[in-house]
């Protein structure tokens, strides 16, 4: 019987290390070779190798140089008589249009605690706005080359954060959340077994509200940092703002409203799909929803009182993010890649911006710009144009996708941009000229940044975490671990 073989992989011959070819007996691969011994490999893979292979010592990441960060600037007309504004002409988040609030939140002995005070979690009657003018994006654009090089990152060791790994302190990865200096990590927050899909701090209350995937709305207290309470609702939670002593929910087909004072409880009906994002104006609630479609409400939360809803079509996709211009406008992100830009006093579309390629995630006004992150990797900076168009004047690409925006300033009242990415951490940048100051590592993907004043925001990752982070002045040079 002649024996086949089918040639399956190359290896070495042991002498010399010259490639050769390993074959394997089709017929032992059918069970049915009898020839012992037998010319062919008796196996899928090639044998292990012999010599001993010395392995290079690890470089140390801290010191490499990383791929260019560029911005693109498309040939169109400056946009120096037209305006994108935001509130009060400042940076405004995107996921829930609010403001945070007066409240103390203690140091429990975190070691990544640097201070053993109290810090006070503040209100902000700017609601977290960036005030910059707008030439500092023209002294960007004129020079590119300042964004062209910046240091690759350290990353964080995977098997720290399972408490696996064996190197300790001579490991190459960073053992710990953050990495860069400016800013520290003050308290871990513990209790969802989900995502956190929501954060808020009313004013006027002493405790911090957030709500999640795992269809729970807990409440914290901020001076222990301790649970104070939870509601289990009908359906897993989408959004989350608040108003003066009013809570708003958006949950699977429903969108609620608690009293905090008077624990009143207001309904808004029974809706079609999933409540992603909110945002209030004056005496309308804008509700982006998952089928597309922006319920208008026309709201007295003092009276109670509640007029029938009005809804705006266009979108394809969920309506991930909302957000109030000064301008008279209402912006909307959606997953069906496109931004509209609505009058907010007759609810007309006034433009589609379809630049992005895959689903935009967060949308917040700076000034006169309007920003926008998506899942295709990049951040956009969009501006009017002389024409009446909207057009985009600046693009930061970076190697995965963008999920969350929102903007802070330092101690030094300098504005930052805080940017979550589906590799599991935030960007910390400065602006305008987006160098990166630092990121924050988490277990799963960050979907809510939520800010205090006095440089205190939040995070809420895919675990079900809440992290209360800490802004300081100009960061230092070196890396602060």
């Amino acid at each position: 019987m002649a024996v086949k073989a089918a040639t399956r992989v190359s290896t070495c011959d042991g002498f010399g290390g010259l490639p050769v070819k390993t074959q394997v007996c089709t017929y032992w691969l059918a069970g049915r070779c009898n020839r012992n011994p037998c010319r062919f490999m008796h196996r899928e893979s090639p044998p292990p190798q012999s010599r001993e292979i010395q392995l290079a010592p690890a470089k140390d990441v801290r010191g490499m140089q990383s791929r260019k960060m560029t911005w693109r600037s498309p040939k169109y007309k400056n946009p120096e008589t037209a305006t994108l504004s935001s509130y009060k002409g400042g940076m405004h988040t995107s996921r829930s249009g609010q403001s945070s609030h007066q409240n103390v939140l203690a140091n429990t002995g975190n070691e990544n605690v640097h201070m053993d005070i109290e810090m006070t979690i503040a209100s902000s009657s700017t609601h977290g706005d960036i005030q910059a003018q707008p030439e500092v994006l023209k002294a960007v654009r004129s020079e590119p080359e300042n964004f062209s090089s910046q240091k690759a990152k350290p990353k964080q060791c995977k098997y720290w954060v399972t408490g696996n790994c064996v190197h300790g302190d001579k490991c190459k990865d960073l053992h710990s959340w953050f990495s860069g200096s400016g800013f520290t990590l003050l308290k871990k927050l513990e209790g969802h077994t989900k995502a956190v899909t929501g954060i808020s701090l009313p004013s006027g209350s002493n405790r911090l509200y957030s709500c999640s995937k795992d269809k729970t709305i807990r409440a914290w207290d901020c001076h222990t940092g301790q649970c104070a309470g939870s509601v289990i609702t009908d359906g897993e939670a989408g959004c989350l703002i608040s108003e003066g002593s009013w809570l708003l929910v958006g949950l699977q087909t429903a969108l609620k409203a608690w009293n905090l004072q008077h624990h009143a409880e207001f309904g808004f009906g029974l809706l079609a799909g999933l409540v992603c994002s909110m945002v209030l104006d004056d005496d309308k609630l804008f509700a982006g929803m998952e089928d597309g479609s922006i319920l208008v409400w026309k709201l007295n939360l003092e009276a109670l009182t509640l007029e029938a809803a009005e809804m705006l079509k266009g979108h394809q996709g969920a309506v991930t993010s909302l957000i109030v211009g000064s301008d008279n406008r209402l912006y909307s992100g959606s997953r069906d890649c496109t931004i509209r830009v609505w009058d907010r006093k007759n609810l007309h579309c006034l433009h589609t911006l379809n630049r992005h390629t895959r689903a935009v995630t967060a949308i917040i006004c700076w000034d006169n710009y309007l920003l926008s992150a998506s899942l295709d990797n990049t951040l956009k900076i969009w501006a009017a144009t002389e024409s009446g168009t909207i057009d985009v004047i600046h693009e930061i690409k970076e190697d995965c996708g963008f999920i969350a925006l929102c903007g802070i300033h330092d101690a030094e009242a300098k504005p930052i941009l805080l940017c979550s990415c589906n590799d599991n951490t935030v960007r910390l940048y400065d602006l305008p000229s987006f160098t990166e100051r630092g990121r924050i590592f988490s277990k799963l993907e960050v979907e809510v940044i939520e800010i205090g004043s006095d440089g205190l925001f939040f995070t809420g990752d895919g675990t079900g975490e809440i992290s209360v982070w800490k802004l300081h002045g100009v960061p230092c040079e070196e890396t602060a671990l």
